[in-house]
């Protein structure tokens, strides 16, 4: 069982960046993907941006240029590095993990609890 902790949301301006962290209980290098997923009020969960154990990143369209998703493996840390924050970007945002592959070439899925983030003047 692979815990996630997010941490790093608040409240900005319109304009602002926020940089959020996802801190997992064990070596990130074990898992397939990391990703950042979004819920704003009323609406459903949605991924946000990813990145697999080869690097590979990618983000949906609303947030490319803007946003940024790194990993630092010596910490077990993924960050969201969110710049020019819009109101639309108001959301708790949630951290999840993916697995290895396991015998029965299922894959566990891991989630966080959530950070708010709002953007507003």
């Amino acid at each position: 069982q692979v815990h996630l902790v997010e941490s790093g949301g608040g409240l900005v301006q319109p304009g602002g960046s926020l940089r959020l962290s996802c801190t997992a209980s064990e070596s990130i290098l074990s898992l397939n993907a990391m990703r950042w997923y979004r819920q704003g009020p009323g609406l459903v969960r949605k991924l946000v941006a990813f990145i697999r154990d080869d690097g590979d990143t990618g983000y949906t369209a609303s947030v490319k240029g803007r946003f940024t998703i790194t990993r630092d493996n010596t910490k077990n840390t993924v960050y969201l590095q969110m710049n020019s924050l819009k109101p639309n970007d108001t959301a708790v945002y949630y951290c999840n993990a993916i697995g290895p592959l396991n015998e029965d070439n299922s894959r566990d899925e891991y989630w966080g609890q959530g950070t708010q983030v709002t953007v507003s003047a």
